[in-house]
């Protein structure tokens, strides 16, 4: 093999390895977990369900506003390798296969990629089912999100939508913690 096939093959090489790397965008510092040991990370596939209600006027429960938007909960199957490993639900909540989930309450948020993207989040685990890979699990963070967000005309009270979402969800423990 000469020096100029050489040269050819380690470009070659080079090149698939860049394009095997997956690309991903620097972690905004409101939501960065830099004292944390990632546990596992998950595709998330499924939707946001809103709901159409009232918006309370001036936090007066006889007032009530026009009907908007509101947030009720995500449904969405949790995948690694093409493969369905949990799901994730109203809590919010995540279970996996092994028998073990977390609850999760959001302490930082930062708006989505562009304004269909539901926002980027850090959430503190507070609270842990069975035991496995989640069981010692201490924050949550939802990145790389796709869709889910529902803007424009509302309809009349009671209506549901259901907005197709995907994102990354990254479980971690902080520290020495459990």
């Amino acid at each position: 093999m000469n020096l100029l096939s050489k040269v050819q093959l380690k470009i070659v090489w080079v090149a698939i390895v860049l394009s095997a790397t997956p690309a991903s965008a620097e972690m905004p510092a409101a939501i960065d977990v830099s004292d944390g040991t990632v546990l596992l990370t998950v595709r998330a596939e499924g939707a946001q369900i809103y709901e159409c209600k009232p918006e309370p006027v001036e936090k007066s429960s006889s007032h009530v506003g026009a009907p908007t938007w509101q947030f009720r909960e995500p449904i969405a199957t949790l995948v690694v390798d093409g493969k369905s490993i949990g799901r994730h639900y109203a809590g919010p909540n995540w279970d996996h296969i092994d028998g073990s989930g977390v609850t999760g309450k959001t302490i930082a948020s930062v708006p989505g990629t562009t304004p269909v993207d539901i926002a980027w989040l850090k959430l503190d685990v507070v609270g842990h089912r069975g035991n496995g890979l989640l069981s010692s699990a201490t924050t949550v963070q939802r990145i790389n999100t796709r869709g889910g967000g529902l803007h424009g005309q509302w309809e009349s009270a009671g209506v549901f939508r259901s907005v197709p979402y995907s994102a990354d969800y990254v479980f971690l423990r902080r520290g020495n913690q459990r």
